[in-house]
């Protein structure tokens, strides 16, 4: 397994978990606050993963 196979895998396991904050967090607005701007970065972090440099 490559080096960018398993970077791409942690990055998706902390999604999954930023998931998991979100739901948890139902009811807080500061918990859910925090949660989603964590899930936005995870996201942002993966764009590198999806675009195709020459």
């Amino acid at each position: 397994m490559s080096n960018h196979q398993i970077t791409f895998i942690g990055w998706i396991l902390f999604v999954i978990s930023a998931l998991g904050f979100c739901i948890a967090s139902i009811g807080s607005f500061w918990a859910m606050f925090g949660s989603v701007f964590f899930l936005i970065a995870c996201l942002v972090f993966m764009i590198p993963f999806f675009r195709n440099d020459p």
